[in-house]
């Protein structure tokens, strides 16, 4: 592979990482079900139907949630095609290799023998393996479907709003933020080193360039936390998050609210 094209391939990933960015702002704005509740509702809705996944322990009781969270999804107008490759495909390919070993370790009826590797898949290591799988696909489709319905600063205000404490919102206020200051940094530097770049470099020459380059990254990562911390508070943030609209609960709010802790509670009790 050419330095050219190794250059291209990483500024074109850097890209593509800004305009997910901007896809799950214009989602926020979309017009959907979930996006005309209060942040502070979806945000307790969600949790808590995240947490009565991770209580469950049937098969069948997590199917139902995850179906519900696929039903909020397409009710938030949020992308079926862009949840299965963002959310789904990526999480089974983590999950499956954790959960691939409770195939041959989890004891219990067999249910294939290798005759050569002399290993066994047992029925209970299965159910075990998918039930892992299940669980964090559909805690991963809950909280991919939150973000993408409400803008960040919304969950922010909503978390604080709920006594979350302060330091806590500063840090994941100051890591979105700092994310974007790192690839932004990143995208410049890679497209200044593609434009001082002349022929092609050997094995050992990309290694190096590729080294020298994560270690600049890593000093101006440093540099650049110090300054977006004192960047906000010169700006006056102190932990609050503040906007020019205040929630305030409606009618279908508490509805909603309802129809969230419902759900949670009957998958509780189905889960058991």
């Amino acid at each position: 592979m050419s330095r050219h094209s190794f250059l291209e391939s990483t500024i074109q990933g850097f890209t593509r990482a800004v305009s997910k960015a901007l896809q799950a702002d214009h989602a926020a704005s979309q017009p959907g079900l979930l996006q005309r509740l209060d942040p502070r509702v979806r945000v307790i809705g969600i949790l808590t139907l995240v947490v009565s996944v991770v209580i469950c322990r049937r098969l069948a009781a997590i199917a139902a949630i995850l179906l519900v969270a696929i039903a909020i999804a397409v009710a938030a107008r949020v992308s079926l095609a862009s949840l299965a490759k963002r959310v789904w495909l990526v999480v089974l390919g983590f999950t499956a290799v954790i959960a691939l070993p409770a195939l041959f370790i989890t004891p219990g009826e067999p249910l294939f023998t290798a005759p050569v590797l002399h290993l066994s898949i047992s029925v209970q290591g299965v159910r075990t393996a998918v039930l892992l799988v299940l669980r964090v696909e559909t805690a991963a489709t809950l909280t991919t479907v939150l973000v993408l319905s409400t803008a960040w600063t919304h969950i922010l205000k909503a978390l604080r709003s709920l006594h979350l404490p302060a330091e806590v919102v500063t840090m994941l206020a100051m890591t979105h933020r700092y994310v974007f200051l790192l690839i932004e940094t990143a995208n410049q530097m890679f497209e200044s080193r593609k434009s001082r770049t002349v022929g092609v470099l050997s094995g050992s020459g990309r290694r190096k360039t590729t080294a020298r380059t994560a270690g600049v990254l890593l000093s101006k990562s440093i540099e650049l936390s110090q300054e977006v911390y004192l960047a906000m508070l010169s700006r006056g943030f102190r932990g609050e998050v503040r906007l020019l609209t205040d929630f305030r609960l409606k009618p279908r709010d508490y509805v909603g609210l309802t129809a969230f802790l419902f759900t949670g509670c009957l998958a509780v009790w189905m889960g058991r």
